[in-house]
């Protein structure tokens, strides 16, 4: 089976430009394990949609190596150009999360994405943050000053949505540490669009790979206490994105062939007793949803994320809001909800 690919000019610059982020970013990685020992670099994995007939993606992925806890970088295309009823004609993207195996090395998280509707209108996506466990102020700050940087004029909204977005009510906090999210965003003139989309994605990811570099190199020893806070903060971390990422949810509800790619964003091991715990603090029917999460992990104190509990939650989550839909509602919102999720369902 091959993958086809939208027949729109737009999205097919589009594709190309997240193919090279992606291209830049696993070149990095790879680059930055091989310094610290570890001799495999990510590994690609294909998939389609639809047997090729409406997109796919591929994704390259580490999986509890030496040095990441979990690491997935994933490109993404799908289109409907056979299908003229639906609204949304396209959507490439690019998707990435990084795990370090080291609990003073933070995590990230990015998403740059372009949209298009039938009628042709479209718009981008940007996300990028910070994610910590044990925050360390300096690279807060080289963070937000490379996006800062990247996108002076719209830095200041991007990170108040994010930080809204990110949010974490239940439990008072937010899943990292500084947020940039522009959600819809479009100018009318999609190639200066698409520019900023690439300075910001490359500003990212090369400030990433410099606070992670750094990170190894100053903190090669760490404690107990280091792995436990890890461990938690993972936890709250899989919480977010299964309760309140409409990102993830929307994924697992359009289709299910690529669950594993969607929910590779899940740290390798979470508290589960932890994650049970909190179905207190969240409304009904969300208790409901972390009480059936925290099962599937068996409720241990340290729960093994393997690849066949990260489809057993992908199924929770998909049938949890299959059978409350208005639940919808609660999850996480910036400026703007997307509409391809409406579209969709």
């Amino acid at each position: 089976m091959q993958r086809s690919y939208a027949k729109s000019p737009n999205s097919a610059l589009a594709r190309e430009l997240i193919e090279e982020l992606q291209a830049l970013f696993v070149g990095k990685l790879d680059a930055l394990s091989s310094k610290h020992g570890e001799s495999e670099k990510l590994q690609r994995v294909e998939w389609l949609r639809d047997e090729g007939r409406h997109g796919g993606g591929n994704r390259y992925v580490a999986v509890e190596n030496s040095l990441f806890n979990r690491a997935a970088v994933n490109v993404s295309g799908i289109h409907y150009d056979d299908e003229k009823t639906r609204k949304l004609a396209s959507a490439d993207a690019l998707s990435t999360i990084i795990h370090p195996c080291n609990p003073r090395a933070p995590s990230v998280h990015m998403h740059f994405s372009w949209t298009e509707m039938r009628d042709g209108a479209g718009y981008f996506r940007l996300m990028a943050d910070l994610n910590p466990c044990i925050e360390e102020a300096q690279a807060t700050f080289a963070f937000e000053d490379a996006l800062r940087k990247a996108a002076p004029e719209h830095y200041g909204s991007a990170a108040k949505q994010g930080d809204r977005y990110f949010a974490i009510p239940a439990l008072d906090r937010h899943r990292g540490v500084t947020h940039f999210y522009l959600e819809g965003f479009s100018t009318g003139n999609f190639e200066r669009d698409a520019a900023l989309t690439r300075t910001v994605g490359e500003a990212a990811i090369n400030s990433y790979i410099e606070i992670l570099g750094q990170a190894l190199d100053k903190h090669q020893e760490v404690s107990d206490a280091d792995k436990q806070t890890q461990l938690a903060y993972h936890t709250a971390y899989l919480f977010q994105v299964l309760t309140l990422d409409r990102g993830t949810t929307s994924g697992l509800l359009v289709h299910t062939q690529n669950d594993q790619g969607i929910m590779g964003s899940l740290p390798a091991y979470v508290d589960a007793r932890l994650l049970n715990s909190w179905a207190e603090k969240v409304e009904a029917p969300q208790n409901e949803l972390v009480r059936s999460l925290a099962r599937v992990l068996g409720l241990e104190t340290r729960s093994h994320v393997t690849a066949e509990r990260r489809l057993e939650l992908a199924e929770v989550v998909r049938a949890h809001y299959k059978k409350y839909p208005d639940a919808l509602d609660l999850q996480a919102k910036g400026n703007i909800v997307p509409p391809t999720v409406a579209n969709h369902l």
